[in-house]
């Protein structure tokens, strides 16, 4: 592994940035929150006899969680209408058939409120829905090219409300919404400060549904946030554009988000192991949802990185759950590639998962941190050894996926701390084929 400090672009090139900013929707955190949906709504100036939608899907539906929402607004003198056909990893044809609904039911104005229920698909699928009624045209018209027209959003549309039911995605505070475009086996962002949520309603009882599995899945994408939040660029690093409008939602590590870094590292890495193997357990539950939290607000302040670009060609191609991508690649990508930007701020995070550095070189610290998360993963008992494991990826397919994601995860690659070619991420892919031996039956 290199120790050379390295950047995204050659120093010639820098004009460095000297403004840092950070735009949140209202947040509302605790046991028992989402009985204050209704006020959080008539604080964003929707009135009593408004007329909204609740975008989630059928197993929420099933399990309870949708009654309860729409019950909690219906006593509040609020009407409610339920889209429950969200889909995993939505695509752009999903959202085509929200949007439908939305028109067939309201027209082209829409409703006077939106609340998102669940994990980051269905939330992405409400952000979308909410941006694209209030600007017109269908979800293409808002990709970049050449995927998409590139078209600005212009309008944020009427109150929408985020409620995740899992502890991981972020969803509910990014300014982000991810999209699968079928036809060209890729995912696309639509990237804009009006795709973001106006409020985010944080209740952990929420989240005690979720099965081991999704929820170690989850985890291991809010530590992705924390983790590469924490080792991305400092902002000054970044180039500072000509117009304020033109700074990038996605626009490096600064103070506040550091200290949000290592809040939601502390808390994910110390809870994961309860919330995954009892479940019941309330109180890991809230200190997951929080460590998911503050790892979003890091994560997707400063910028996802790597790891997040290499995820998006094998979820798109492979069908993975986002989670369990990004936990089989962080070791071989954020954890060993990516240690080489910055040894010593490795060597603290390494720190940071319990590790004892005493007498470690630089290079060795960040060694022992990749082992350690290892181990964390090995502990839950419920997530894939490595891509191989994931999705049957063998080193025959890592050319493609090498080469899709130097191609289509331009917004992503700019954050990372170290430069990287196409060559570059496909030995990476190959060294996440496995990160442990499987166990034989």
């Amino acid at each position: 592994m290199s120790s050379e400090r390295s950047v995204s672009a050659p120093s010639h090139e820098l004009s460095s940035e000297t403004v840092w900013h950070v735009q949140m929707p209202q947040i509302r955190f605790g046991r028992d929150a989402s009985e204050e949906l209704a006020y959080q709504l008539r604080d964003l100036g929707v009135d009593g006899d408004a007329h909204g939608l609740v975008v989630t899907d059928e197993t929420l539906a099933d399990i309870g969680h949708v009654d309860r929402v729409v019950n909690h607004l219906s006593d509040a003198e609020y009407t409610v209408d339920v889209y429950d056909e969200s889909e995993r990893e939505p695509s752009i044809a999903a959202v085509e058939e929200c949007l439908s609904f939305v028109r067939d039911e309201k027209g082209e104005d829409g409703y006077d409120f939106y609340v998102g229920l669940g994990g980051g698909s269905c939330m992405d699928t409400a952000k979308v829905t909410r941006a694209v009624i209030a600007n017109g045209g269908g979800p293409l018209d808002y990709i970049a090219e050449p995927t998409g027209e590139g078209k600005s959003l212009d309008e944020s549309g009427p109150p929408l409300v985020l409620l995740p039911t899992t502890a991981g995605t972020g969803a509910e505070i990014s300014p982000v919404a991810i999209l699968s475009v079928e036809e060209k086996r890729i995912k696309e962002g639509i990237s804009s400060n009006h795709v973001r949520a106006d409020a985010a309603v944080l209740d952990p009882t929420f989240t005690t549904t979720l099965p081991p599995d999704l929820t170690a899945k989850t985890a291991m994408d809010a530590l992705g946030h924390a983790i590469e939040g924490y080792t991305t660029h400092e902002y000054d690093s970044l180039l500072r554009p000509t117009d304020p409008a033109d700074r990038p939602v996605y626009a490096g590590r600064t103070p506040l988000t550091e200290m949000f870094s290592e809040k939601a590292i502390d808390l994910l890495s110390n809870n994961v192991r309860t919330a995954v193997h009892n479940g019941d357990d309330l109180e890991a539950r809230s200190n997951m949802l929080q460590g998911a939290l503050f790892g979003a607000i890091a994560g997707l302040t400063a910028g996802a990185s790597l790891c997040h670009a290499m995820a998006y060609p094998v979820g798109n191609r492979y069908h993975t759950f986002h989670g369990e991508t990004i936990a089989a690649l962080t070791p071989a990508s954020t954890l060993d590639y990516n240690a080489g930007s910055d040894p010593e701020r490795f060597t603290s995070l390494a720190r940071r998962f319990g590790v004892d550095t005493t007498g470690m070189s630089t290079n060795e610290a960040a060694d022992a941190l990749k082992g350690e998360y290892i181990r964390l993963q090995r502990d839950l008992n419920v997530l894939p050894s490595g891509l191989t494991e994931l999705a049957g990826i063998t080193e025959d397919d890592v050319d493609w996926l090498a080469k899709q994601t130097v191609d289509t995860q331009t917004r992503l690659l700019r954050c990372n701390p170290r430069p990287v070619t196409e060559e570059d991420v496909r030995r990476i892919f190959v060294d996440a084929l496995y990160n442990w031996e499987p166990d034989v039956v």
